[in-house]
């Protein structure tokens, strides 16, 4: 997963397009804000200007994203530096990825409590070192007779909360700690969280209309909804104007990050051979992560008119995806009734006689 998340890191190439219209910049608030105090020579902003990309300083990294500045010594804004930092130039919303660290901290205290009260299963009946499959329908796995016949509906949002075991769990938080604080703290948490959610709630349905007579939890189709927004965000902003520094580093960042994305997306997909996991729920969130990111970046198009455009597009696209799935699944679907009594079910399918109910909430 390193050689993936390293291509986000913008080519220091890219600097090379800029030209000589260079303008400084520091950090306000968490947010990036022009500075016209600033004047040639004058480093008393200094520490302000770099404390954004703190992430970024390690030694490799900074001689990575350097290049040289003499091309700029004309430049009446030219400040006398040797060297100019590609990630100096690019902006974060918001300092930390809180929605990320949140998460991932919650679902790892889930999964530690549903195992203190429910056991482990043994490697034969869940590889991934974690509990019994009633266990997992106990703590609101999708299972789709008990949400299309008891109404239990709640269950297409709890499997975001829950993984299959240990070796899940850390699969997917090592995505959401790397990447998606990164992609959140490019889009802010209010954008993450909508995408993140809606991706996961499209990837429980689409699961129920695809996999209905198996169990599925894990964050992993949210996670998915993640990559799908950013090559959503990609496209959107990919004729964006690059008038000034800040958006020609922005779209170099945002090229770079294709390769990142594509590689994710056939990680997280190969993890849809994961017991309890299903190709339809990584499939459901990457589809909805894709329509629902036309619709929030639609106003960042940096047109008016190309942003309008992007915002019915992107709000039909959701719309039709949700609406065509829930009419399906409240019409065409049609779970096993075995699937009501959880630890009957995987007693006879895995045919161990040693099968323990340790969380059937009876």
């Amino acid at each position: 997963m390193d050689d993936c998340n390293n291509r986000r890191q913008p080519a220091a190439a890219a600097l090379e397009s800029i030209g000589s219209s260079r303008t400084k910049w520091t950090t306000m608030g968490g947010f990036r804000k022009k500075d016209p105090q600033y004047e040639k020579g004058d480093n008393a902003d200094e520490h302000d200007y770099h404390e954004h990309v703190d992430e970024f300083n390690d030694e490799e990294t900074s001689q990575r994203n350097k290049v040289s500045k003499s091309k700029y010594e004309d430049d009446p804004d030219y400040d006398g530096e040797d060297e100019i930092n590609v990630m100096d130039h690019y902006r974060f919303r918001q300092r930390f990825g809180v929605a990320s660290i949140v998460l991932s901290a919650g679902q790892t205290i889930v999964m530690a409590a549903m195992m203190w009260q429910c056991g482990i299963a043994p490697l034969n009946i869940n590889p991934m070192l974690g509990p019994y499959p009633d266990a997992l329908s106990y703590w609101g796995a999708k299972n789709s007779v008990l949400i299309l016949d008891d109404g239990e509906i709640w269950r297409l949002v709890t499997p975001i909360f829950l993984h299959a075991g240990v070796l899940h769990l850390v699969g997917n938080i090592g995505v959401q700690m790397e990447t998606g604080v990164f992609f959140e703290r490019e889009w802010g948490s209010l954008k993450f969280l909508i995408i993140y959610f809606g991706s996961g709630i499209s990837s429980s349905i689409l699961s129920v209309c695809a996999k209905p007579d198996i169990l599925s939890v894990g964050s992993s189709g949210a996670v998915m909804g993640l990559f799908g927004a950013k090559l959503s965000e990609i496209l959107l902003k990919y004729w964006r104007s690059q008038d000034t520094i800040q958006d020609r580093v922005s779209h170099a960042v945002r090229q770079d990050q294709l390769g990142g994305v594509l590689c994710g997306v056939l990680i997280v997909g190969l993890m849809s051979f994961i017991p309890f996991v299903d190709w339809a729920a990584h499939l459901g969130g990457l589809i909805g992560g894709i329509a629902i990111g036309m619709l929030v970046f639609a106003p960042d198009t940096g047109a008016k008119t190309t942003g309008c455009f992007w915002l019915l597009v992107g709000a039909g696209c959701t719309a039709g995806l949700f609406i065509s799935l829930l009419v399906y699944m409240y019409t065409e679907v049609e779970p096993q009734e075995d699937l009501r009594d959880v630890c009957q079910y995987y007693k006879q399918m895995t045919g161990d006689d040693g099968y323990e109910c340790t969380c059937s909430g009876e």
